[in-house]
């Protein structure tokens, strides 16, 4: 039995990664930048909530990228714990650094 809070190992990983391929620009931005800052650090929680969000249709889950919904408002049933988390690491904004023009 795996531990949800161990690390994803990398066969699960690409095959997650291939799984987030989207139809919308937009959204593979997102998610590209999610596993360019996560992806070394991704648990099988975390995987099963990204799994979970990857069930939804690309505008869906654009408007969630941009909080313009909700989760509840999308599918009650994503309303969870770990989709809640991940979504939170698709909408974190990066950090700046102190030199940077803005």
């Amino acid at each position: 039995m795996v531990k949800t809070s161990e690390l994803i190992d990398a066969r699960s990983l690409s095959r997650l990664r291939w799984r987030c391929r989207r139809g919308l620009l937009e959204n593979d931005l997102f998610i590209e930048r999610f596993f360019s800052r996560f992806g070394s650090s991704l648990t099988v929680t975390q995987s099963q909530g990204l799994s979970a969000l990857m069930e939804l249709s690309d505008n869906d889950l654009l408007d969630l990228h941009l909080a313009r919904r909700t989760l509840a408002q999308v599918n009650a049933d994503l309303d969870r714990d770990e989709v809640r988390e991940v979504l939170c690491m698709l909408r974190k904004p990066l950090e700046r650094q102190e030199n940077e023009i803005i």
